[in-house]
């Protein structure tokens, strides 16, 4: 953890990857690098390495553990996560508030899946009383923009969209965008920092 942090932002893993994940581990990296503090956590279905996420009463209980041990560093704290990691961080907010958090921040929110595409998954963002901070892909099959950004706008002013040009669910670019992943991952943290200096 950076000696001078200046928040903490508790991270969520997504369905299919565990808080080891590459991505993760480089977004972790590279906030520290920022000032920014990380904690990491899985859900219990990862740790007992199977396939089918846990019920969601049990993943919005994990959530509040993690923010609870979060809140123990005495940082100011954001919360959220890479697509369901996130939403299952919304979605506890919107059922209760969760202590200490002053922000949301999604690394790719899953609106809906692949080729189906719909708003119902972002019916509970009505009831999340906090700034929520989007970070998207164009190319992501999971949050048409199309879908997502009026859905954001009708968040305003809690909201805040953030596009990554040519990034999918992963945020991965094509090869002939000329960007590295490495400069994807700094466009992302810059973001979030930037962001949480303005709701801090």
């Amino acid at each position: 953890m950076p000696e001078t942090a200046r928040f903490l932002y508790v991270i969520a893993h997504g369905a299919g990857a565990g808080m080891e994940h590459p991505f993760l581990a480089e977004v972790s990296e590279a906030l520290a690098q920022k000032g920014v503090a990380s904690l990491r956590y899985q859900f219990p279905y990862m740790e007992e390495g199977k396939r089918r996420p846990d019920p969601p009463h049990l993943l919005h209980a994990t959530v509040r553990s993690a923010v609870d041990a979060g809140s123990g560093y005495g940082l100011p704290m954001v919360a959220g996560g890479k697509s369901m990691g996130g939403r299952m961080t919304s979605s506890a907010a919107a059922t209760e508030a969760l202590p200490g958090v002053r922000g949301l921040v999604f690394l790719g929110f899953p609106l809906h899946a692949p080729r189906k595409p719909g708003v119902e998954r972002a019916k509970h963002l009505d009831d999340v009383d906090l700034p929520m901070l989007f970070l998207q892909g164009t190319r992501d099959t999971f949050a048409g923009l199309d879908l997502l950004g009026p859905v954001i706008d009708d968040l305003a002013p809690r909201a805040t969209l953030h596009i990554v040009e040519g990034g999918d669910h992963s945020f991965k670019v094509l090869k002939r965008s000329g960007r590295t992943p490495e400069e994807v991952t700094a466009e992302l943290v810059e973001a979030i920092s930037i962001w949480a200096d303005t709701i801090l």
